[in-house]
C-alpha cells in the first residue's frame, strides 16, 4: 500500500479527539499553576511536543513487525529490567514515599509507565498465537497471568498500587478481547472481590495482619475514603479539598483563573493528580461533562479500530490500550470525586508530566498504527 493511501486510512476523529484533550491540558494546568508556577504550561507543550514526535515513530514501522521472533519479549524483558533497577538503593529515585523513578543524566522518568506498552504488546502476542478461540485453556490463560503477574509484584513493592491496578485492566481487556469465557471472568470477580473484602475485613478488625499486607500510607487512604470527614485536616484533606472545589464549580463553573480552591492552593496536586477537580471548578458540570464525553468518544473510536481492523493481534494491542485507558480515567476522575480511594494516578493527556503522557501517546501511536494497516505492507514500500 502506498504511503498516501495509509495516510487517509488514519483515523482522524481520533487525532482530532487528542487535540482536544491538547487543549484542555494546556488550559487546565494554567489554571491550576496561575498563581504558583506558570512555567508547567510551557513545559505540558514540551511535552506534548515530545509526545507527538513519539506517536509519529511509532507510526514509521509496521505493528505486524512485533509479532516476528521474540522482539516483545526483549522488550518486556528490559521493562522487568528497569523496575528492578529501581528497586537498587541509590539506583531508583524516590518522590513522595515511592521509590519508582529512574534519573539518567538530567531526565527522570518512570519505568512502570514504559511497561504499560511493553505488557500490552507482550500480551497480545501471546494471545494472538492461542491456536483457536476463544480463550478457555489454563495454559494459555496461565501464561498471559504469568507474564502479567511479575511486573504487577514489581510495582506493587514500589509502592504504586494505582499503576499495579491498570495492569489489571490492560490484561483483563486483552483477555476478554481474546472471548475469555464468562464462567472464568466470573470465578476471577469473585476472587477478587473476596481478597478486597478480605482486606476491608482486616481493615475494621484493626487486625495486625492488615499491616503485613499494605503500606501505612495505603491503610491511611482506605480510612480516608471510607471516612474523609474523620480527619479533614489530615489525612482527608487532600479529597476533602478536591470535592469542596467540584461542588462549587456548579453548573457553568467560576471561569478560568477564577477557582478559590485551585488559585487559594487548597488543592494539592493541582496540576497533577486532582487536574479534575481544578477543571471542574473553573469550568463546573457543564465543562466537566465535556471532558468526560471526549474521553468516551476517545475510547469509541479505540474500539471501532481494534473492531475494524482484521488483524488478531492489533486488536489486541487496542483492546489492551483501551483497558489502561477507560481504567485509569476511571480511577483518577473516581477518587478526584470520592468514588474510589485515592492512588496518586495521572488524568491521561490532561495531568502535567512527561512519562505518563509520552506513554499514553505512543499507546495512541499503536493504536493509529493498527487502523492504517488493514491491508497493505510497510510503511515505506510500494
Amino acid at each position: 500500500m502506498k504511503p498516501s493511501r495509509m495516510i487517509r486510512q488514519l483515523d482522524f476523529p481520533l487525532i482530532l479527539l487528542l487535540l482536544v484533550l491538547a487543549i484542555i491540558s494546556i488550559v487546565a494546568i494554567s489554571g491550576a499553576t496561575h498563581s504558583s508556577n506558570p512555567s508547567y504550561v510551557e513545559q505540558q507543550v514540551v511535552w506534548y511536543l515530545v509526545g507527538i514526535l513519539s506517536l509519529v515513530a511509532v507510526l514509521l514501522f509496521d505493528y505486524r513487525v512485533l509479532m516476528q521472533g521474540r522482539f516483545v519479549y526483549i522488550l518486556y524483558g528490559l521493562g522487568i529490567l528497569l523496575l528492578l533497577l529501581v528497586m537498587v538503593p541509590g539506583v531508583g529515585v524516590t518522590v513522595k514515599g515511592a521509590q519508582q523513578w529512574l534519573r539518567i543524566g538530567g531526565f527522570q522518568f518512570q519505568p512502570s509507565e514504559l511497561m504499560k506498552l511493553f505488557l500490552i504488546v507482550t500480551l497480545a502476542k501471546v494471545t494472538a498465537e492461542v491456536p483457536t478461540l476463544p480463550i478457555r485453556g489454563w495454559r494459555e490463560i496461565g501464561k498471559v497471568l504469568a507474564l502479567f503477574a511479575l511486573p504487577f509484584i514489581l510495582i506493587l513493592q514500589q509502592p504504586d498500587l494505582g499503576t499495579a491496578l491498570v495492569l489489571i485492566g490492560i490484561a483483563g481487556s486483552i483477555l476478554l478481547a481474546a472471548g475469555l469465557d464468562w464462567r472464568i471472568f466470573l470465578a476471577g470477580m469473585m476472587a477478587a472481590t473476596l481478597v478486597i473484602g478480605g482486606i476491608l475485613f482486616l481493615f475494621f478488625t484493626e487486625h495486625p495482619l492488615l499491616r503485613t499486607i499494605l503500606a501505612d500510607h495505603q491503610i491511611q487512604r482506605i480510612e480516608t475514603f471510607i471516612n474523609p470527614a474523620s480527619d479533614p485536616s489530615g489525612a482527608g484533606y487532600q479529597l476533602t479539598q478536591s470535592m469542596i472545589a467540584v461542588g462549587s464549580g456548579q453548573l457553568y463553573g467560576k471561569g478560568l483563573h477564577n477557582g478559590t480552591q485551585a488559585q487559594g492552593k487548597w488543592i494539592p496536586e493541582p496540576h497533577n493528580d486532582f487536574i479534575f477537580a481544578v477543571w471542574a471548578e473553573e469550568f463546573g458540570f457543564i465543562g466537566g461533562s465535556i471532558l468526560l464525553c471526549t474521553f468516551i468518544f476517545l475510547v469509541y473510536r479505540i474500539i471501532q479500530v481494534g473492531i475494524n481492523s482484521g488483524d488478531p493481534f492489533g486488536a489486541y494491542i487496542v483492546a489492551g490500550v483501551a483497558g489502561m485507558v477507560v481504567f485509569q480515567v476511571f480511577q483518577n476522575i473516581g477518587m478526584t470525586v470520592g468514588m474510589l480511594p485515592i492512588t496518586g494516578l495521572p488524568l491521561p493527556f490532561v495531568s502535567y508530566g512527561g512519562s505518563s503522557l509520552i506513554t499514553h501517546m505512543m499507546a495512541m501511536g499503536l493504536v493509529l498504527n493498527v487502523g492504517m494497516r488493514k491491508e497493505g505492507d510497510f510503511l515505506f514500500m510500494d
